[in-house]
């Protein structure tokens, strides 16, 4: 079977590479798995180039997340069936099939969208999380976001709209403005140096607690002084490999607080009531069709350069996805 690889960090289309290698054999309590869809994520090219906070351990199959079709199981398993769709966790699913415990694949419900169904672990997770860990948000209350027109950007819009959270969406371009709305973007702000009066003209005196941000820079620096006395700033990505600063009087005079987010990390902490309660809501909502991300292109392995050349792309209007089986 096929799987992607790389030996050295580097540029993803430089060390990326495919090659074959025989399919492990079942031991007991094991199965099978298919990989019929898994997504390329920011945070692979960045761990694939040496920028993430974990490094690979080399030789590495990239990949975070996917869905699979049950193909094997051995004897002794019952909780899976053969043809099952079931949710990939764990790491390496950038190749055309994964061996393991059967524990490990979750069942999904069958007749839903591979290619949404691919995506529920790492952003609507991520968004989820950041909209229920950092603050206690009821309905009515405000919240900003950068990097609104990004993966988690989308999941949180379609998330607060049915909590009844109005939210306050910043992007890098024009573009980006209408198809937010039509999400159910609140409003949407492209950012410029008169964002945080924007802001401020919008909820007109309201309390703002809770900003979320995935650019850093200055980015960071103005969404700090949106935020009203108490308020949280959660750092859960740093698009423009900028550094911010945090002002002194915000921290001082306003009791800002700065939080950061690590997906990977919740995962090594979190309590299994809090995973079950998660993926509980999120399973259901992205099977159904109530919560959903755009898709931008669909790739086989053998097209690995292509495909994380086109994710990296600025602009990029949708998820890249790898299909390393026909669906």
């Amino acid at each position: 079977m096929k799987h992607v690889t790389h030996s050295e960090i580097g540029l993803p289309a430089k060390v990326l590479r495919i090659e074959e290698k025989a399919s492990a054999s079942l031991a007991a309590g094991e199965a099978r798995v298919a990989v019929l869809a898994t997504p390329i994520h920011p945070s692979n090219l960045l761990q694939i180039s040496g920028q993430y906070g974990q490094a690979p351990q080399l030789p590495a199959t990239p990949g975070s997340e996917g869905v699979g079709r049950v193909t094997e199981v051995a004897p002794d398993v019952k909780s899976l069936k053969i043809g099952q769709s079931v949710m990939l966790a764990g790491g390496n699913t950038w190749q055309q099939e994964l061996t393991g415990p059967a524990e490990a694949f979750i069942p999904l419900p069958d007749g839903a969208d591979v290619l949404q169904l691919s995506m529920l672990t790492v952003n609507p997770i991520t968004a989820y999380l950041l909209l229920k860990n950092f603050a206690d948000l009821k309905e009515g209350d405000w919240v900003v976001q950068s990097a609104a027109n990004s993966a988690v950007g989308g999941y949180l819009i379609q998330l607060a709209k049915k909590r009844g959270i109005k939210t306050i969406n910043i992007v890098r371009r024009e573009n980006g403005v209408q198809e937010l709305l039509d999400l159910g973007a609140d409003h949407v702000l492209v950012d410029g140096p008169d964002l945080v009066e924007q802001i401020g003209a919008i909820t007109s005196g309201a309390p703002l607690s809770l900003a979320i941000d995935a650019v850093g820079g200055e980015t960071f620096s103005k969404m700090v002084d949106t935020l009203t006395y108490g308020g949280t700033i959660v750092c859960y990505g740093a698009l423009s490999m900028t550094e911010p600063s945090l002002s002194s009087r915000a921290v001082i005079f306003n009791d800002v607080k700065v939080r950061g987010f690590w997906l990977s990390k919740w995962f090594e902490t979190a309590t299994p009531a809090d995973k079950q309660a998660a993926f509980g809501e999120i399973i259901g909502l992205v099977a159904s069709g109530t919560l959903k991300a755009k898709v931008s292109q669909t790739f086989s392995l053998d097209q690995i350069k292509d495909a994380v050349t086109a994710a990296a792309e600025s602009g990029r209007d949708g998820k890249v996805i790898l299909v390393p089986n026909k669906l």
